[in-house]
């Protein structure tokens, strides 16, 4: 089974970029679905993005497109989220999630393996 960990979290300033790690241990991701979920406070978990290992493929939420990145390094070990233009409404705690399988997922329930978090905070 594999276990992830998020690091790369902090207290930012609007506008400023932060880029977000979910490392592997136990297993490589090169047969999962890798996502990255947030909830802001208050609120519900919200997809993020979504990275196919296979073929590299990504999906977006919306509200990111354009901002952030998604990227998985080729040893299979690592999966980044790179947020640009951060803005208060993108404070949150982002988690990685994986899924067995190359299928695009979106949805938190499709996902079985997930990190503990990682603060993201964005001020004014």
């Amino acid at each position: 089974q594999v276990q992830l960990a998020e690091s790369g979290g902090g207290l930012v300033q609007a506008g400023d970029s932060l880029r977000l790690s979910c490392a592997a241990s136990g297993r490589t991701l090169s047969r999962y679905t890798t996502a990255w979920f947030r909830q802001p406070p208050g609120k519900e978990r919200e997809f993020v993005s979504v990275i196919r290992w296979n073929d590299g493929d990504t999906d977006y939420a919306d509200s990111v497109k354009g901002r952030f990145t998604i990227s998985r390094d080729n040893a299979g070990n690592t999966v980044y989220l790179l947020m640009n233009n951060l803005q208060r409404e993108d404070t949150a705690v982002y988690t990685c999630a994986a899924a067995p399988g190359l299928t695009f997922r979106t949805v938190p329930e499709s996902f079985n393996v997930w990190g503990q978090g990682t603060q993201v905070t964005v001020s004014s």
